[in-house]
């Protein structure tokens, strides 16, 4: 395939990369949006094979590599459950940026292309960002991997004098780059460039170890940022025209995520990661700020049948309870039966519901809930007043109350579902403990609220077979 050529078919893989964010946009459209992605990037991996950067010799091999990497892709996808889904895409994240490392190493000691003058410097400039890009993006989301799956706690780890100590780092690293512009030789070169790559991996770490619980769906979609500008520095480190293009629309798009996701949770972008606040899901409820006061009033799965069988407008709020339990589809069994019985049901999503972006649309719509009942937090928080049953499946921080009474707690001014405002709240819990914030909800004592206690599914089963008695 001539270069030309290939020039051609990472245009057309570039627009329908372009495409394919468009389609994912909306639910309605996810599968065609995947399709374009699946056919954007076929093209670009024949296009590049086949191309005349690649030789004859080293097809094998890249062969090789992509039936392993296909091999263990296929058996994520049939394995990996839908609530291990936010760990599955930090991990991937971690692995764009490892890739981002070790291409900037090769670059760096391969010589079958001499550059000089400014040339030479703004490659090397290259590989040194693309390194410190790559390393961050993959200590980063290991540590997020192991947060989001339990095997790191929750709350966040904030060291004494932690801002002095990022400046270090960033002084440090900035000295090691003129030492490594300025070397005389690759060999003279490779000391700074392993010191800025240790420094980048420690401020990765430390960076999401300081980051809350609470502030996790951020931390995601920052990482879903980085791992494109970590593309996007591969692709010209490599002269690669169709990387620099996907990783920035990768890298912009996850950076307008992040801020989106910022102002679902009233944070500021900076004090996310200055260290968010937080602590390990199910923790004991955060000290301090006013606590609630009065008794819980429990609720029977019967007597949640009735009260949904009465009613005549019902909003259900799902939350990571919900993935956790796999009760997506007894919900969607339940919403068919009111339906069809004329209640008006709707979902509330809050876009921080769960434990990335996106989260609870995916298990509703994997659960064939119809996309046009399924709504955001703004298009219904207004009508919660005119609501007869507010059902509330394993959320807790998005539907506390003390985000807007309580200038004190933790989670102030964060926008929330407000369904304490309708005539009956149901809330479905396991137990007591607070949230993934770690902040105690004054919803769970309402007069209007009643508790249901128990594991989302085999409750919702039982609320589903009293339904059809």
């Amino acid at each position: 395939m001539t270069a030309s050529l290939t020039a051609v078919a990472y245009l057309g893989a570039t627009i329908l990369f372009i495409l394919s964010l468009g389609g994912l946009s909306n639910p309605e459209t996810s599968r065609r949006g995947n399709l374009y992605g699946i056919v954007g990037m076929t093209i670009a991996v024949i296009a590049t094979v086949l191309g005349p950067r690649v030789s004859a010799a080293g097809i094998p091999w890249i062969v090789a590599a992509m039936v392993a990497g296909g091999a263990v892709g296929l058996y994520a996808a049939r394995v990996v459950k839908m609530t291990q889904m936010p760990e599955l895409v930090a991990l991937m994240h971690s692995l764009v940026g490892l890739a981002a490392c070790l291409v900037g190493f090769a670059s760096y000691i391969d010589t079958s292309i001499a550059y000089t003058g400014a040339e030479k410097a703004i490659h090397e400039i290259e590989i040194y960002l693309g390194i410190l890009i790559g390393a961050v993006t993959f200590s980063g989301s290991v540590i997020a991997f192991g947060k989001l799956s339990g095997k790191i706690g929750g709350r966040p780890v904030l060291l004494p004098g932690r801002h002095w100590i990022n400046l270090a780092g960033l002084l440090a690293v900035i000295w090691y780059g003129r030492a490594f512009v300025h070397a005389p030789s690759i060999e003279a070169g490779m000391t700074p460039l392993i010191v800025m790559t240790v420094i980048s991996l420690l401020f990765g770490i430390h960076m999401v170890m300081a980051i809350g619980g609470a502030d996790m769906p951020v931390v995601v979609s920052m990482l879903n940022s980085y791992s494109g500008w970590a593309a996007a520095a591969t692709g010209f480190m490599l002269s690669n025209d169709l990387l620099i293009v996907t990783g920035a629309l990768v890298g912009s798009s996850g950076a307008i995520l992040s801020y989106i996701m910022c102002r679902a949770m009233n944070r500021n972008f900076i004090a996310v990661i200055a260290g968010g606040f937080g602590t390990g899901e199910g923790a004991p409820a955060a000290k301090g700020g006013a606590q609630p006061a009065g008794e819980v009033a429990p609720v029977t799965a019967p007597e949640t049948a009735e009260l949904l069988r009465e009613a005549k407008n019902v909003i259900i709020v799902p939350g990571y309870g919900m993935a956790v339990a796999q009760a997506q589809h007894t919900v969607y069994e339940i919403t068919r039966h009111l339906r069809e019985k004329g209640v008006n049901v709707r979902f509330g999503i809050h876009p921080v519901a769960g434990r990335m972006p996106g989260h609870m649309n995916v298990l509703l719509a994997e659960a064939k809930v119809p996309y046009d009942i399924v709504l955001e937090m703004d298009e219904l928080n207004g009508d919660f007043p005119d609501t007869d049953v507010a059902m509330v499946i394993g959320a807790n921080d998005i539907v506390n109350p003390a985000a807007q009474d309580d200038p004190s707690s933790p989670i102030a001014g964060m926008p929330v579902l407000e369904v304490w405002k309708a005539k009956t709240s149901i809330v479905m819990k396991r137990s007591m403990a607070s949230g993934y914030a770690g902040v105690d909800n004054p919803l769970f004592y309402k007069d209007n609220n009643r508790m249901l206690f128990g594991d989302a599914k085999k409750m919702l089963d039982e609320v589903l077979v009293s339904l059809k008695a």
